[in-house]
């Protein structure tokens, strides 16, 4: 039986590739992303290549967006039987260059759509007992400086995750948290306002970062032997075993690593926005 796969924020990054993987091993799509242009050219290269994919233009910050593309599926008598919630971006800077909207904004997408993506899947995994894929952060481990928002956005992210196991257990529902490092894509190329800044450069220097299909790879392979967490990227492991033990240590080197840096450029286009 063909296994049905839903993903949110498919038109970049870890959801494009995602969308890649599981086309290459069989699976029927159900991509979901602002950008439908991106979409489309994404889903003509897949079905090009012999995959079945649908695209839907959709916000996880817009109440139904979600329930629609479901619905659409029910009506065809298709069970969805994974879901990525994985759309998110980042606000970066220090607290005092930021506002309470930024901070609204970052959890609306980040905390809210993702829980509007898990109300709206809710009855379709229940009734397939499916798994719920729920993309956080190794910010959702260690909080950086001048990463507050995103950071706590990714924390609540991994506190979602311990208790949906126990509240979904009933339902036949599996729940794995993804918690990746540094890895290709435009989250760090767009700007407080979730606008994609084309034209950036990565801030991540290339040695540092994994790609994409490397990433990915690791994380179906983790989904399909039912794990908990997965933490992506050798740097993003140590990160997180340090965190654990040591995090007095993490404490000092992350204060010490950013002590007399300049403020990141997307910080500074939110500085002085209205409260």
């Amino acid at each position: 039986m063909t296994m049905t796969v839903l993903i949110t924020g498919a038109s970049s990054g870890i959801g494009e590739g995602l969308a890649r993987e599981y086309a290459r091993r069989g699976a029927r799509l159900a991509l979901v992303a602002r950008r439908l242009e991106r979409l489309e050219a994404l889903a003509t290269e897949l079905r090009a290549a012999g995959a079945e994919v649908s695209v839907h233009s959709g916000d996880v910050t817009i109440e139904g967006d979600i329930a629609r593309v479901v619905k659409e599926f029910s009506s065809r008598g298709v069970a969805i039987d994974l879901v990525y919630a994985n759309a998110g971006f980042g606000v970066a800077g220090p607290l005092p260059r930021l506002s309470l909207d930024d901070y609204r904004r970052q959890f609306e997408t980040n905390v809210f759509g993702l829980l509007r993506t898990i109300y709206e899947t809710l009855d379709v995994l229940r009734a397939s007992r499916g798994r719920l894929v729920l993309v956080g952060s190794v910010a959702g481990h260690v909080a950086a400086p001048s990463a507050s928002a995103y950071a706590m956005s990714k924390f609540a992210v991994r506190a979602l995750s311990e208790s949906l196991r126990g509240d979904l257990r009933r339902d036949g529902i599996g729940v794995t948290l993804v918690s990746p490092g540094f890895v290709d894509s435009d989250i760090r190329r767009t700007d407080n306002r979730g606008q994609l800044q084309e034209d950036a450069p990565d801030p991540v220097p290339a040695w540092l970062r994994v790609p994409t299909d490397v990433a990915v790879r690791e994380i179906v392979r983790g989904v399909e032997r039912g794990k908990a967490e997965i933490v992506v990227t050798g740097h993003g492991k140590i990160i997180v075993f340090l965190s654990r033990h040591f995090p007095r240590l993490v404490r000092f080197l992350l204060l010490r690593s950013y002590t007399g840096r300049p403020e990141p450029k997307s910080a500074k286009s939110t500085a002085g926005k209205a409260q």
